[in-house]
């Protein structure tokens, strides 16, 4: 009898600790989200850059540590820690991934106020002894008072047409078409600017959804991006406030940034949609 209740107990925490895995098993097998288990899959063989700021620095896919750095501590973000900019920056030497862009999409995650005086820049390809690089993503924090939560997203490019400079910005304001301003001042915003050489289009994106105004989209005949190198990614800063004079105006960031990506081509509005709820899932 003593050995049957012997038994009947090991079976019974047999049965407990298989439940237990099996539930684990369940749990960790999420269902995908657009074809994706995690941010990393979303268009990985056209991934030529990523900076996870999981308190760390360093360009992932190279291995590139920053050459200079400023005012950067580490924070809670949206995946682990981020990046927390006191008018700081972390600027890298040329990354050879990065030299030639036809096409470009740049996603990052992005914790900024309005300051009525100047422009956040997030990120930036450098263009030598110039304040605006190759490729710009920024918020013209500058344009509203402080109190004001509505965040003007840009993105602006300066490309060789002909040899001569062309620069395209493309933003979610004035609102015409439908798009509106974006009230995302002081909170974690999902901000993604794509550049399709094909088409000419520039596009800006909030949260998995396209905000930039449809008139400025289509940018004419000015075609695949033609940099000018060398080009040097730079987090929170204009090139000037690493190499040159920079205008009062040209100030590092304050603010979070975090999980920085590039992609070499323009990443389709599903993609934008299903790796904005990845990481949102911390996935």
């Amino acid at each position: 009898m003593k050995t049957s209740k012997i038994l009947l107990g090991a079976l019974a925490s047999a049965i407990i600790t298989g439940s237990m895995l099996t539930s684990c098993s369940k749990e960790e097998a999420l269902p995908p989200i657009g074809g994706y288990n995690n941010a990393d899959e979303v268009a990985s063989s056209n991934l030529v850059a990523y900076w996870g700021l999981n308190g760390d620095p360093k360009e992932a896919k190279s291995g590139s540590a920053p050459t200079k750095s400023q005012n950067v501590s580490y924070s809670t973000g949206i995946k682990g820690q981020a990046a927390n900019f006191a008018a700081g920056y972390l600027a890298y030497d040329a990354i050879a991934s990065l030299n030639s862009l036809p096409n470009a999409t740049i996603s990052l995650w992005a914790n900024v106020k309005n300051n009525g005086s100047n422009p956040s820049v997030f990120f930036t390809l450098t263009r030598p002894n110039e304040w605006a690089g190759n490729v710009n993503l920024m918020a013209e924090t500058g344009w509203r008072k402080a109190a004001s939560d509505t965040l003007v997203l840009k993105g602006l490019v300066v490309t060789k047409v002909n040899g001569n400079d062309s620069w395209q910005d493309s933003r979610n304001e004035p609102a015409k078409g439908g798009v509106q301003a974006a009230k995302f001042g002081g909170t974690w915003t999902h901000i993604v600017m794509t550049w399709d050489g094909a088409t000419s289009n520039f596009k800006i994106y909030a949260n998995g959804v396209k905000v930039s105004n449809p008139e400025w989209e289509l940018r004419g005949t000015t075609g695949t991006l033609n940099f000018t190198t060398p080009t040097k990614p730079i987090i929170g800063a204009w090139g000037t406030n690493i190499s040159g004079t920079p205008d009062a105006w040209q100030v590092p960031l304050t603010g979070m940034i975090d999980e920085v990506r590039v992609w070499n081509k323009a990443l389709s509005e599903g993609d934008i949609s299903s790796l904005f709820q990845l990481e949102t899932a911390g996935r």
